[in-house]
């Protein structure tokens, strides 16, 4: 019986070592599943690179680079970075079509500059103006009513223009492998804001519903309210004033005031953004500036150093720019070597 019992404990025993070797073969020949790619629109390169390894180390709790996830903030400019900004900005069309609603009640503007300009040039006028004459039809086109009632007019022009080139909706031109960015800054515990020469209210007629970034993380350009009191509520009234211009040295100085932090990373196209970069940049620990390059003229547009288009206000991307960049390690996105997609409808 001592026997019997000897064998069959052998017999279970070795049964049980085959299932363990057996276990072990599946193990060693199933092939891993490797981790979904966090910025699939991207094409393997330095750009995608960098914004890996940063976030890596900016996240690992025994890289001396680790970054409390209270002080995380990205910020990202828009025009040009976040969405289409050519031929002109969106912004710039929006208060165009204001103007030419509102003339009928100002007989004055064809006969004062730079409305008269701007009346009898179209588009092509607005992409000339200088920030000056901005100030004066930014102030005319987008005030005169409650902050409540503006939202409603830029949302509603929002959900029925189009490009000119494209023949989709604004809102429609946003860069997916910038999309993509946002996403991955956030499942890493960073908190993303727009940080932009646009007004500011305009942006947040659509940054929450386009790029999950609500109201109160966005900084932007800003004209003077007033508090008042209309049928017996209060209210914000917007004035024809220019209260802030939220670029160049506004962005860093801007988002010290709105923000009250130094970026880890930051994301722009032009020369408006340099003091962004410069002010992230100049900080300890883990700090990454990134510039999109317009260089495909097939799929958007090419300007700047990349030759196509003259040079114009809008967006303007100098050598001198691109020679900074270089000097300070920033990382150049190229749209026409680094994104594999450019729109989501692609």
């Amino acid at each position: 019986m001592k026997r019997q019992t000897v064998k069959h404990l052998h017999r279970k025993i070795f049964a049980f070592l085959m299932l363990v070797w057996s276990i072990c073969l599946i193990v060693l020949t199933v092939p891993a599943v490797a981790a979904p790619d966090p910025l699939p629109s991207w094409n393997d390169g330095a750009a995608k690179q960098a914004i890996i390894e940063f976030v890596q180390a900016a996240t690992d709790t025994s890289n001396p680079q680790y970054v409390e996830p209270r002080d995380r903030i990205a910020t990202f400019d828009n025009d040009g970075t976040m969405w289409v900004s050519h031929p002109v900005y969106t912004e710039f069309v929006f208060a165009l079509d204001r103007l030419r609603a509102l003339a009928p009640k100002h007989p004055e503007w064809q006969r004062e500059m730079p409305f008269k300009k701007v009346l009898s040039g179209g588009i092509k006028a607005m992409a000339e103006l200088s920030n000056e004459e901005w100030g004066h039809i930014y102030g005319a086109t987008h005030s005169g009513m409650d902050i409540a009632t503006f939202l409603k007019i830029a949302q509603e022009w929002l959900a029925t223009n189009t490009h000119p080139r494209y023949h989709r909706l604004y809102t429609e031109l946003a860069y997916l492998p910038m999309l993509e960015a946002m996403k991955y800054l956030r499942a890493h515990g960073f908190t993303t804001y727009i940080v932009t020469g646009g007004g500011q209210e305009f942006v947040r007629a659509y940054a929450d519903r386009i790029y999950g970034v609500p109201p109160e993380q966005v900084v932007g350009s800003s004209i003077a309210t007033k508090f008042e009191y209309q049928k017996g509520r209060a209210a914000l009234l917007r004035l024809p004033q220019v209260f802030f211009i939220d670029d160049h040295a506004g962005k860093a100085i801007g988002i010290n005031l709105f923000i009250g932090k130094r970026p880890y990373i930051a994301f722009g196209n032009s020369n408006g953004d340099r003091e962004m970069l410069e002010w992230t940049t100049a900080g300890g620990g883990a700090r990454l500036g990134l510039l999109v390059l317009h260089d495909d003229p097939k799929r958007e547009y090419a300007y700047g150093p990349a030759g196509g288009l003259p040079d114009t206000t809008v967006g303007t991307f100098p050598q001198s720019l691109m020679a900074e960049a270089k000097k300070r390690g920033w990382v150049i996105i190229s749209m026409k070597k680094d994104w594999q997609k450019i729109f989501a409808w692609e």
